[in-house]
C-alpha cells in the first residue's frame, strides 16, 4: 500500500491546483456522467454515482456544476459516448503503470498517452502486461483525529474490511494529519463504508481503486524524479481518469523532490 498511498497524498494535494484549471472538474464531469448512464440519475439508488459526488464535493466542485452535469448525462446521448478502459505501460525503474481512462476520443486517447509515454522514459506496452500486478478493491480513508486507531479496525473488520493501515496527508490548510487506509472487496464497498459511518466516523474518501500486489522501491533520486515526471504528465491528461503504479519511494527522497 505504500506507492499507492504516497502517490495518493500527492495526488490530494496537486488536486487542489489542477481544479483551478478546470481538469477535476472534467475528469469528474465524465465519471458522472458514467456513472448516470449505468445506473440512473438518482444518487439514492446509485452507488457509483453517490462516489462521483462525493469526489466532486472534495474538489470543491460547485454543485450547480454537478446538477447539470447529472441533468445533462440524463438527458441524453453524450455520456453514451464515453467510453472506460486501461492503458497500461512502464516507468522509469521498470515501474509497472495502470491507466484508468475516460475518454469520448479513442484515437485521441491513444496518440496523447503513447506520446506521454515515450517523452518521460516510459513503455505504452500491450493489454494485460501489468495488470495482473493490480487488485481491484474498494478503498477508503478516515480521518483519525481524535479516534481510536484499534476500535476503528474492529469496526472496519467487523463490517468485512480485509485490511487497515495508518499513513499521513496533508487537509487544505496545508497541514499534515493522519489519516486510516481501509481496504475491502469493491463489490463490499457500499456496505463498509456505511457501517463505518453508522459507527461514528467520518468518511473522507470512498472509491474503487486498482492496488499493487507488489511494490518496487526507487532509491534513485533522478529515477524517482523521472517518474513523477511521467506520472504528472498522465495525470495531468483529461482523459485520464486515475493512474496507478507499483512503486515505492523512501520519504528521504520524496522530501528531495
Amino acid at each position: 500500500m505504500s506507492g499507492h498511498s504516497k502517490w495518493a497524498t500527492i495526488k490530494r494535494k496537486k488536486a487542489a491546483n489542477d481544479a483551478a484549471r478546470g481538469n477535476v472538474f472534467t475528469k469528474i464531469s465524465k465519471e458522472i456522467q458514467v456513472a448516470v448512464r449505468l445506473g440512473g440519475p438518482d444518487p439514492d439508488g446509485n452507488f457509483r454515482l453517490r462516489l462521483a459526488i462525493q469526489k466532486a464535493r472534495s474538489a470543491n466542485m460547485p454543485v450547480d456544476n454537478i446538477n447539470r452535469c447529472i441533468q445533462k448525462a440524463a438527458g441524453a446521448g453524450e455520456s453514451s459516448a464515453i467510453e472506460e478502459f486501461f492503458y497500461e505501460g512502464y516507468g522509469p525503474g521498470g515501474v509497472a503503470i495502470l491507466c484508468d481512462m475516460l475518454t469520448d476520443n479513442h484515437n485521441r486517447c491513444a496518440s496523447e498517452v503513447r506520446y506521454i509515454f515515450s517523452r518521460n522514459n516510459g513503455n505504452l506496452g500491450e493489454s494485460g502486461c501489468v495488470s495482473y500486478m493490480f487488485d481491484r478493491k474498494g478503498t477508503m480513508t478516515v480521518p483519525l483525529e481524535g479516534v481510536d486507531e484499534d476500535e476503528l479496525m474492529m469496526a472496519a473488520l467487523d463490517a468485512g474490511a480485509d485490511d487497515m493501515t495508518v499513513s499521513t496527508t496533508v487537509n487544505d490548510d496545508d497541514e499534515e494529519i493522519a489519516i486510516a487506509n481501509i481496504v475491502c472487496p469493491p463489490g463490499d464497498l457500499e456496505a463498509v463504508q456505511q457501517a463505518i459511518l453508522d459507527a461514528g466516523y467520518t468518511v473522507s474518501s470512498a472509491e474503487v481503486a486498482m492496488i499493487p500486489s507488489n511494490t518496487i522501491e526507487i532509491t534513485d533520486v533522478d529515477t524517482a524524479a523521472k517518474l513523477m515526471k511521467l506520472i504528472g504528465a498522465l495525470e495531468d491528461n483529461d482523459d485520464v481518469r486515475e493512474v496507478y503504479a507499483n512503486y515505492d519511494i523512501p520519504d528521504e527522497i520524496m522530501e528531495q523532490l
